[in-house]
């Protein structure tokens, strides 16, 4: 054992993939806007330096996100990151402390079994021989997992696992020798010179009786070696790439860059960070339900760092975000797909208006690309009001849930105008997930004006995408709420009064409300003033789409059948008399699906009014609100 050139493997991967992640995160920050490289630059001092630091420790070496989610799955994660992490720490310091000499180079803290074979024998040195025995079987534990998980995902609670690259199955491969071989060459070294603990020493000792164990160490410190650089080497072109890229994210998210509308420095970190884990397709209703597995974020994302043309991937989504739920990286899926389908629609302009500039030029025209345009909506005086009503397109579709509406606000003597009784505009939402936000923002203009003009201080909606895209796209002074907030308001301020219904219900939290909006708690404190609440097996931010999503206008009836039928009968698996949603698209939806009854929380409360207060509230002289301002 006089030769140690098999470190050279290792010292090429190293440097080369430190050299590759300081150039390439570079490249990143350079290429970020202004504003952008000033938020970075303040994060790295403070709060938020610390809050990425704690992120780094919970979420990229213990994986918490997933052992909520997981806990077999958030081990095996947990193992090999925080696993190799400890390996490392406790690696280094050993080298320092227990070799030769201090401040080594890190190749002497990775072999430093060859070149101490005769270490931890007696004392201090033995026990931390046995540590550093724990923290290899910690890992190889979890690298036994990674196997299940990889060829029979059903054993580690997943429904499907990610399609891999040549480059990612041969990453794939070098990772999981890296410590098995560490495992035999230390055990090897070991049982020829008499050495290690009790993971090492026991199986070198074993090996050792029957096998020349130190002729055979060198080949396994080689295999160790190879392994290691093979890896590093192929970092940049594998999903392995994320393990260094995920923490400048962390930092960058936490100085408070966001994704935004358009690609940027910020997008293409995401799609780098992303470890093509396969959480997302597992819990995805397109896949589990549907049968379709070549959609998902996990591929989008693949798609985008490959460079690959993912027009279908693109538009064939429900953007229900429980992937971005469940995204242990955090990587805003639903904004990165968006900004996909806007790009395709500008892309799909151009060739348009290409074909029509080559057919008219033969015809010595041009003609114009034509663009669809709202200027024949015609601007209204509204009446003033203290709270508008605003259904929308579903709503309208669903009259009993504004006839429900109707009587809750009159029951309450609550000032308010009906916004698009006699018909109106979309509030918007619809244009965006096509990625036509021009017209989008025509739309955006024109009920701007209204609400404006009314001077409302609320505006109530009973569609969850407008409530959401009433938030975050428009600029009101009125307070927005979702019909389920509002109902709640009149019922703690006094202004309503309900019987009991003695009914089991379940609820169903809307994507847009639950997910897209962080509203949970005021549905179901409506629900249980005037019902009996059951809990559903998957509710929260995990709840389920009904399948009916406008975000994806390619996928057939058949197929979205097929999932809310699946949604429905996991809701109502413990037999509810009543299934409530707080969405007019979900209750046509789940209406089709199941047999139970379905209804909106608006219908349910209406339900609820005492017949002779319901008809004395049309008498009686209407009173305000409570106060409110702001956005919501």
């Amino acid at each position: 054992m006089n030769s140690d050139l098999f470190v050279i493997p290792f010292n090429l991967g190293l440097y080369f993939i430190l050299i590759y992640s300081v150039v390439r995160s570079t490249i990143w920050f350079r290429n970020l806007s202004r504003p952008d490289k000033l938020r970075l630059q303040r994060g790295f001092f403070g709060k938020p330096f610390m809050d990425s630091l704690k992120e780094i420790f919970m979420e990229s070496l213990l994986h918490r996100k997933i052992f909520r989610k997981n806990p077999v799955l958030g081990y095996m994660h947990m193992s090999l990151a925080f696993g190799w992490f400890l390996l490392i720490v406790f690696g280094t310091i050993e080298a320092d402390f227990f070799g030769e000499k201090h401040l080594n180079p890190p190749s002497h803290a990775i072999f430093f079994r060859w070149f101490n074979p005769d270490h931890g024998t007696e004392g201090l040195a033995k026990l931390y021989g046995f540590w550093m025995d724990l923290i290899l079987a910690f890992i190889l534990s979890g690298l036994l997992l990674a196997m299940v998980k990889r060829f029979i995902p059903g054993m580690m609670g997943m429904k499907k696992t990610t399609k891999h690259t040549w480059t990612d199955r041969i990453a794939l491969i070098s990772l999981w020798l890296i410590f098995p071989s560490r495992l035999m060459a230390e055990s090897f070294t070991c049982g020829a010179h008499g050495s290690g603990s009790f993971l090492t020493g026991t199986l070198g000792s074993a090996l050792a009786s029957f096998l020349p164990a130190a002729e055979i160490a060198p080949f396994f410190w080689w295999l160790y070696s190879l392994s290691l650089g093979t890896f590093f080497f192929l970092l940049p072109v594998s999903r392995y790439f994320h393990i260094p890229v995920e923490l400048l994210l962390i930092f960058m998210r936490n100085s408070g860059i966001t994704t935004g509308d358009r690609h940027s420095s910020y997008t293409e970190v995401q799609t780098h960070a992303c470890s093509s884990c396969g959480v997302c397709i597992s819990v995805c209703q397109m896949s589990y339900a549907a049968g379709i597995n070549d959609i998902q974020s996990a591929y989008l994302v693949k798609g985008l760092r490959n460079d690959r043309d993912i027009a279908a991937i693109t538009a064939n989504c429900l953007m229900c975000g429980r992937c971005e739920e469940v995204c242990p990286v955090g990587i805003e899926l639903g904004p990165m797909r968006l900004i996909e389908r806007r790009q395709g629609e500008r892309e799909d302009r151009r060739l348009r208006f290409t074909e029509r500039y080559e057919l008219t030029r033969r015809r010595s025209t041009i003609e114009k690309e034509p663009t669809q345009s709202y200027g024949y909506l015609t601007r209204e005086e509204p009446e003033h009001a203290e709270v508008l009503f605003f259904a929308g397109c579903m709503t309208h579709l669903t009259p009993s849930v504004i006839v429900a509406m109707k009587k809750i606000m009159e029951s309450a003597g609550v000032r308010y105008r009906f916004m698009d009784e006699k018909g109106g505009v979309c509030c918007g939402r619809p244009l965006m997930l096509a990625g036509r936000d021009k017209e989008a923002r025509e739309l955006i203009n024109h009920n701007s004006d209204i609400i404006w003009k009314s001077g409302a201080r609320i505006l109530v909606t009973s569609c969850p995408i407008c409530y959401k895209v009433f938030r975050e796209s428009y600029y009101l002074e009125a307070q927005v709420m979702h019909h389920s907030e509002f109902i709640n308001l009149l019922i703690e301020e006094g202004s309503l009064r309900l019987g009991y219904l003695h009914r089991r219900v379940v609820y169903h939290d809307p994507c847009e409300l639950g997910r897209g909006s962080g509203i949970y708690d005021e549905p179901r404190a409506v629900i249980s003033y005037v019902a009996e609440l059951q809990s559903a097996v998957q509710e929260g931010s995990m709840s389920l789409c009904c399948g009916g999503s406008l975000g994806n206008l390619t996928l057939s009836s058949g197929k979205r059948a097929v999932i809310a039928a699946d949604a429905a009968r996991t809701l109502t698996i413990a037999s509810p008399d009543e299934l409530i949603t707080a969405c007019p698209l979900c209750k046509k939806t789940f209406a089709q699906a199941t047999e139970t009854k379905v209804s909106d929380i608006a219908e349910l409360v209406a339900a609820a009014l005492p017949k002779q207060v319901a008809s004395r509230s049309k008498k009686r002289p209407a009173r305000h609100p409570a106060k409110a301002s702001g956005n919501g």
